[in-house]
């Protein structure tokens, strides 16, 4: 079991923000299985992106536990996801699994709007009464497919007024619980920028103590820019007649290609926290992804400082099913 602020995670394994986490049906078989110790919804936003299956948006795996994607945000809009995790909770109300909603807002206005619709449906399902929540949220600042936006995580300057209006809605209602859906990161400037940028956002509470608005990260996203050809995938979803594997050439590449790098990512962070003289800083939970397709992945997470584990490639490969094994690596 894990704790990150209000959520309770037992086992800590889930799955992360992706296009297998994007149905109703995709998100009541995550939520039914005993295996899965909440559920990350598909990162939504309020109108729903704009997607093209036909000839832009799709993924494609490849051998080894490997996928590449051009997949943006859910078409599906954020009420529509609320309405169900609305259903879920309702008809498993003695159950403490949680909702992780992931979101990506197109300014601070849209942040502070999604932010409000959430809140609502926690204030309907008095999730910020009892003595733990089952809605969590999390900031996907990292996704590499979006024309003309760059993932605000590469960016200290596009981060902090999101973060900003984030430490506002925290200081309204402590009982939120909130993260960051962080990119992959290559050198050791482009943590330390992200936990400088966490330590000034800390406040001071009674006697000195100190509280953040993020209670975790997940590390990490997609590396994007990459290419595969479409002979060197084993999907049916990539074409036959192209010659690359996603319509856009460059995707987002994902499984065990990343895996040690997704590693490094945890190991850094931690790290940087657990060194840092904020004792506010030092409780952000860490959650590792990036190539956990077996128990040995989920124990070398664990090794350099996850404390929960997430998947997405090994779920649209293996089906739901992948978890009983995972959680055999706990």
């Amino acid at each position: 079991m894990a704790k990150i602020h209000r959520l309770i995670l037992n086992p800590p394994i889930l799955n992360s923000s992706s296009f297998f986490s994007s149905s109703r049906e995709q998100l009541k078989e995550l939520f039914g299985s005993v295996y899965t110790g909440g559920v990350t919804v598909r990162t939504a936003t309020i109108g729903g992106f704009p997607e093209d299956t036909l000839s832009i948006h799709k993924h494609a795996i490849a051998p080894g536990n490997a996928s590449i994607n051009s997949y943006g945000y859910s078409p599906i809009p954020l009420s529509q996801y609320l309405e169900w995790i609305r259903e879920f909770l309702a008809d498993s109300s003695t159950s403490t699994k949680p909702f992780i909603i992931s979101i990506a807002p197109a300014s601070t206005e849209e942040l502070s709007e999604t932010l409000k619709l959430i809140q609502t449906l926690r204030k309907d399902l008095k999730d910020n009464e009892s003595d733990f929540s089952r809605i969590g949220i999390e900031l996907n600042t990292s996704c590499p497919n979006i024309t003309g936006h760059a993932p605000p995580a590469y960016s200290p300057e596009a981060l902090k007024p999101l973060l900003q209006v984030l430490k506002e809605s925290y200081a309204e209602d402590p009982t939120l619980t909130i993260g960051l859906k962080l990119a992959p990161f290559v050198h050791a400037g482009q943590f330390k920028g992200v936990v400088d940028l966490l330590g000034s956002i800390s406040s001071e509470g009674e006697q000195g103590t100190k509280s953040n608005c993020i209670s975790f990260l997940s590390c990490t996203n997609t590396l994007g820019s990459s290419v595969l050809f479409t002979e060197q995938t084993i999907s049916p979803e990539a074409e036959a007649s192209s010659v690359f594997a996603v319509p856009t050439v460059t995707g987002g590449l994902a499984g065990e290609p990343i895996h040690a790098l997704a590693l490094g990512n945890v190991y850094s962070f931690k790290k940087l926290l657990s060194e840092h003289p904020d004792p506010s800083l030092q409780r952000i939970v860490l959650i590792g992804i990036g190539g956990v397709s077996s128990k040995e992945a989920v124990k070398r997470m664990r090794r350099v400082g996850a404390s929960v584990v997430e998947c997405a490639t090994a779920l649209g490969i293996h089906g739901v099913g992948i978890f009983k094994e995972l959680n055999e690596g706990l």
